[in-house]
């Protein structure tokens, strides 16, 4: 009887580890299937943040069009390496512990037949208590009740053994498994933030590069094109950039009224041969700027 209840605490102690098993494994499950979630929402997102960057540099001057979508190809490149995460995560980690249910299943099923068995023993136990109590000198029918009983504990040794050979190799396999699945799951995330490192070490650069004085060149020469201030004093070593004058000539009709300025000695502009602009039409604006020697357009901003 002492070793049944022996056996009886043995199988409480598997029963443990199994439920054990099922808990925290089905919690990792979940836990890890909502980061990779998430990861995925976060990479949908930036995907959002990089088409608008994208139309943003559309709207915006060429210095920083270029910049800023140097900066948007970055981002989805590290949203690039977020998908190949997102996809690692589910084949190495999230899947293989939604399939450890069916090794928790079966290893039930294995203790659940043992304790059939224990039961049978006992209940032999039990028969022949009640027969050496009831008739004692009955020797036949107690024979046969101790021969039952010997075959019922030969039953429950064999499963015995064959219920702690399944739990062992169980338990070795969950602990196997379990480093494998967060070694696994740290080795994706050291991948992934690595070349993410990369990829924002150059974005950082592209934002280092970024000329902003270039750009607010191009901007005040846009605004001053575009709505006619302009300024005739020459402003040394500030020549727009092409895409300005580009930028200039498809707005409106240039049109250019020459004189010659000494034919009148009072004008104010008269140098002998030297030609000034007297208008300049953008969008129907008139706007003034000076015109060079022999009849070469000086836009405002350039030296003479």
């Amino acid at each position: 009887m002492n070793i049944v209840f022996s056996r009886d605490s043995q199988v409480r102690v598997m029963e443990n580890i199994v439920a054990n098993t099922e808990k925290y494994f089905g919690q990792f499950c979940s836990l890890l299937a909502a980061y990779t979630r998430k990861t995925a929402r976060l990479r949908d997102k930036a995907d959002q943040l990089v088409k608008q960057l994208i139309d943003f540099a559309n709207s915006e001057n060429p210095e920083l069009r270029a910049t800023m979508r140097g900066f948007a190809e970055d981002l989805a490149k590290v949203q690039d390496y977020r998908q190949a995460q997102v996809e690692r995560l589910e084949t190495k980690v999230v899947n293989p512990l939604k399939l450890y249910g069916a090794q928790i299943k079966q290893t039930r099923a294995e203790i659940k037949k043992f304790k059939h068995v224990q039961n049978h023993e006992i209940k032999q136990l039990e028969k022949l208590e009640k027969l050496r109590q009831k008739s004692p000198s009955d020797q036949q029918m107690i024979g046969q009740a101790e021969t039952r009983v010997q075959r019922a504990a030969v039953d429950s040794s064999r499963t015995t053994l064959h219920l702690e050979e399944t739990v062992d190799a169980f338990q070795r396999q969950k602990l196997k498994d379990l480093q494998k699945f967060f070694c696994d799951f740290v080795t994706i995330e050291m991948v992934f933030h690595a070349k993410a490192v990369e990829v924002y070490s150059s974005a950082f650069q592209t934002l280092e590069k970024y000329d902003l004085e270039r750009d607010l060149l191009d901007f005040r020469a846009k605004m001053q094109g575009v709505y006619g201030h302009y300024d005739t004093r020459l402003l040394a070593n500030t020549n727009p950039s092409p895409s300005v004058l580009q930028f200039l000539a498809s707005q409106g009709t240039l049109q250019v009224q020459l004189s010659r300025a000494n034919e009148d000695p009072e004008h104010p502009h008269a140098n002998h041969g030297r030609f000034s602009l007297c208008e300049w039409v953008v969008k129907g604006q008139p706007a003034h700027c000076v015109c060079g020697q022999g009849g070469h357009l000086m836009l405002p901003g350039q030296s003479l």
